[in-house]
């Protein structure tokens, strides 16, 4: 039988979700029947960690492995829907993970743009009390910098059809 490994997020309830509620523990397998359709109907799992974190529900992470009726999906494939699953290893919380390699994303970034020093001390650090200051500061630095974006785009566009305007009067 034809298996395929990989990653698998769910809640802290660490439960089947979509009205299913069984309890999810190391070693055994959930099987469900029915035509198996992948982002519709099966049990899901992705071959690459980033890939699964893109379908997360939740911070709790599990190694798996799909088996029985196994459909890829995505090009390249990014998750299978499998008949099958057993879960192998995992089941903890990491969400002081996933936020330390969020911040380490947005260092890698933090070049692009003139990041208040608040940003990236927090980024640097992880000091919680810098949290909530640190993302309003974002957020009110987004905004603006997309209405300036936005602003220089229509002033772009409309300098362009008053130009082209202005050369056909002057014909």
């Amino acid at each position: 039988m034809k298996k395929v490994k990989g990653w698998w997020f769910t809640t802290t309830e660490r439960k089947l979700l979509n009205n299913d509620g069984r309890k999810i523990k190391l070693g055994i397998t959930h099987k469900v029947k029915g035509e198996i359709i992948p982002c519709k109907y099966g049990l899901h799992l992705s071959p690459r960690i980033i890939d699964a974190l893109a379908y997360a529900p939740g911070p709790v992470i599990y190694k798996v492995e799909g088996s029985g009726t196994i459909i890829p999906h995505g090009e390249p494939v990014d998750k299978y829907a499998c008949s099958h699953r057993t879960y192998l290893d995992g089941g903890i919380d990491i969400s002081n993970v996933l936020r330390k390699f969020a911040d380490l994303c947005a260092l890698d970034v933090i070049h692009l743009w003139d990041a208040p020093d608040v940003v990236v001390k927090y980024l640097k650090t992880g000091d919680e009390s810098l949290r909530e200051v640190s993302r309003e500061i974002s957020r009110a630095t987004e905004r603006s910098t997309e209405r300036a974006a936005a602003r220089k785009k229509q002033n772009l566009r409309l300098t362009r059809m008053v130009n082209r305007r202005l050369r056909k009067k002057g014909r």
